[in-house]
């Protein structure tokens, strides 16, 4: 499926490179050496964004979603044992979710 506008605005807002391959033919949004960025627009792709958020071994982990949807990115990232920043889309709102522990 094509990306729409707002996701590709979102990706090449966020810092470093874009597309950066991942393990088994993943892709990760945007990414530098210490951040990984992930956008997402759909709640039953939310945990998938996650995964790879948590597979990209970077210390630092953002992930955009739609306002609305801010609680159920925490709750995925909580529920996999991620911790990281998750933020709106225009980057007005910013949640973190902490290290379990």
């Amino acid at each position: 499926m094509a990306e729409s506008q707002s996701h590709k605005r979102a990706k090449s807002k966020a810092p470093g490179k874009t597309e950066v391959k991942l393990p088994g033919g993943r892709r990760l949004d945007s990414a530098t050496p210490t951040t990984a960025a992930e956008v997402e627009r759909n709640t039953q792709n939310i945990p998938k964004a996650v995964k790879r958020l948590k597979d990209s071994n970077r210390p630092r982990k953002v992930l955009q979603v739609p306002q609305s949807l801010m609680t159920d990115a925490v709750e995925a990232m909580k529920k996999q044992g991620v911790s990281g920043t998750v933020k709106n889309l225009s980057s007005t709102k910013c949640r973190s979710v902490p290290k379990k522990g």
